[in-house]
């Protein structure tokens, strides 16, 4: 029997789902629920099951930790650092999307809360969701161009 002998790193998905409310732009974030990080802000997301796409498990995770489906979600890239999650080595692919209006959002799953904050006036994040969301703002920045 042929055994892999290249290590199996972990793959998840997060999202970083903009609202533009008014003058302050908004992200949303969940409290975590579980360790790590238990009782910590971060962004919806999580672990790629066996045979599903990364688009797909970025909206499964979405809907599942807050409620919010539909939402058109682009590619922003992963983040590979070795050390970004305590459990081990995982790669995580990042999306975003923006919605207009803020949608009312339900903490579920593995979610203990779930709510927008303003992006100017975030609390301390878990893993390096605070280097993930000024990713998905640099590329919000590039594509809205120059204001």
């Amino acid at each position: 029997m042929y055994t892999y002998r290249y290590p199996r790193p972990s793959v998840s998905t997060d999202v970083v789902l903009f609202a533009g409310a008014g003058d302050v732009l908004k992200v949303l974030l969940i409290r975590r629920g579980n360790e790590p990080f238990k009782g910590r802000w971060a962004l919806p997301g999580g672990f790629l099951d066996e045979r599903e796409t990364l688009e797909a498990c970025a909206a499964r995770e979405l809907a599942e930790e807050t409620g919010v489906t539909g939402v058109l979600l682009e590619q922003v890239r992963a983040f590979s650092d070795p050390d970004r999650d305590p459990r081990g080595r995982v790669i995580s692919v990042v999306f975003t999307g923006t919605v207009t209006d803020l949608v009312t959002v339900a903490a579920g799953d593995d979610a203990a809360d779930a709510r927008w904050w303003p992006v100017r006036d975030l609390p301390p994040l878990a893993f390096d969701h605070d280097e993930v969301i000024a990713a998905a703002l640099d590329q919000r920045h590039r594509q809205d161009g120059p204001a």
